[in-house]
């Protein structure tokens, strides 16, 4: 006996087609949430609406979530359903831009590309440099090849314990500190949670030399961002490479966009455009491993919030 599975808000019609289709290639009964056993959520920009049609579902099993950042999300997590995100789906394209704002801030290209005259030769390698990382999921995993040509030394701290393949070490989260002395780059690849809210702060930028830089394309949250303005306008570090902020969208007339140091962008890690191909394959498989009794991809952890 197959499954039925919704699909909503309609709230996307790009993206709601999308996993309609996915659902329909898998097997699966498309229906309306009054007789859904699955629920395939398809704008990741309207939490809001999620209890009004929860409670519509009376007969609901299993919640997807469409990304991989479930923080909207978190005050409805409720262990009567079983829930999936995206963790994984999106990890390729945001391991490539974090290679890419890693060498943009090596070879000095924030700098240069705000210059409007011929200036002096600025630049540091990748080659070789002592890496660490926060956060031992998906983004890592496909960062490690990415930076193995470069020969990195890479230290990846993480909540689990046990070594990540790939890393040249792996620790627990009670060596971070230790480690900063050492670190040319610092990248943020971690959930945000309450415990890892703010765990870049004035302390951190005192702890890394004043050549690294820092990369983050994990949330904005886990960097106090007046911390950052002070340890960029001081020195304390050599630059810094956004692709999120806190606040996010960061509003216009914000001192970090006046530092030549810093290199923003707008949340582009993953795009709509890379990010529709790469989940249409991945709701298709995890409704066909729900119709099928099968262990699902990308659990969600209520208790842990991620």
């Amino acid at each position: 006996m197959t499954k039925n599975i919704a699909v909503a808000p309609d709230t996307r019609p790009e993206m709601h087609k999308m996993m309609c289709a996915a659902v329909e290639r898998s097997g699966a009964s498309l229906t309306g949430i009054e007789e859904a056993d699955g629920l395939v959520w398809a704008d990741p920009a309207r939490p809001e609406l999620f209890p009004e049609i929860a409670e519509r579902a009376t007969k609901l099993e299993w919640i997807q979530l469409p990304y991989a950042g479930i923080e909207p999300f978190a005050h409805h997590l409720d262990p009567k359903w079983r829930w999936t995100c995206g963790k994984g789906v999106y990890a390729p394209a945001v391991a490539e831009t974090v290679l890419a704002l890693a060498l943009s801030l090596s070879k000095n290209l924030h700098n240069y590309a705000r210059e409007t005259e011929w200036s002096g030769p600025v630049g540091s390698y990748l080659q070789g440099a002592n890496v660490t990382i926060l956060g031992g999921g998906g983004i890592t995993i496909e960062l490690l090849p990415l930076l193995a040509p470069f020969n990195c030394t890479t230290t990846v701290i993480r909540k689990k314990d046990g070594e990540l393949p790939g890393a040249s070490f792996t620790y627990t989260t009670e060596k971070f500190e230790e480690v900063l002395e050492e670190t040319d780059l610092l990248v943020l690849a971690l959930a945000l949670t309450e415990e890892t809210r703010g765990i870049v702060d004035k302390k951190v930028f005192n702890l890394l030399p004043s050549h690294s830089f820092i990369v983050n394309v994990a949330r904005g949250g886990h960097i106090v961002t007046d911390d950052l303005v002070e340890a960029l306008e001081a020195e304390k570090i050599a630059g810094a490479a956004l692709d999120v902020t806190d606040p996010e969208p960061l509003p216009t007339g914000h001192p970090l966009w006046s530092l030549s140091s810093c290199l923003i962008t707008p949340h582009v890690g993953n795009t709509p455009e890379m990010g529709l191909k790469l989940l249409d394959p991945f709701i298709e498989e995890n409704c066909r491993r729900f119709i099928n009794n099968e262990e699902l991809l990308a659990a969600v952890d209520v208790e842990l919030g991620y």
